[in-house]
């Protein structure tokens, strides 16, 4: 299972790439291993500014659908376009084309709340 050192996650297995004042958000492996196959994402909150541990979308697998919650605080500016015609791209590559959203200007001061790879990893089991 893959969790680069490079990334924040949070405890709703959310991963955030940080460039300066904005991230780029998406689930990780553990989350697409456990939801299975992704068949859908719903996102309606482009153009939002959602605090954290709120909800920003849905993630639709064959068996669940699943909330997104977001990571910290800050304004979704751009949805991953290519998941509306391959949502399987999660599954195949979490960090990188199966990104969902990027955030502007997020909240700095949340950054200290989430987890380093090393406590993601304890944190699911491994």
């Amino acid at each position: 299972m893959e969790i680069p050192n490079n990334l924040k996650y949070t405890k709703d297995h959310e991963w955030i790439l940080i460039n300066d004042d904005e991230i780029i958000c998406g689930i990780t492996d553990f989350a697409q291993r456990e939801l299975g196959d992704i068949v859908y994402v719903d996102i309606d909150t482009v153009g939002d500014t959602i605090n954290r541990e709120s909800i920003f979308g849905t993630i639709e697998a064959v068996k669940t659908v699943s909330d997104l919650f977001m990571p910290v605080t800050g304004t979704i500016i751009e949805q991953n376009e290519e998941l509306n015609n391959n949502p399987e791209l999660i599954n195949e590559s979490p960090y990188e084309k199966g990104w969902i959203v990027k955030i502007k200007n997020p909240n700095s001061d949340e950054f200290d709340q989430l987890l380093s790879a090393e406590e993601y990893k304890k944190e699911i089991g491994l």
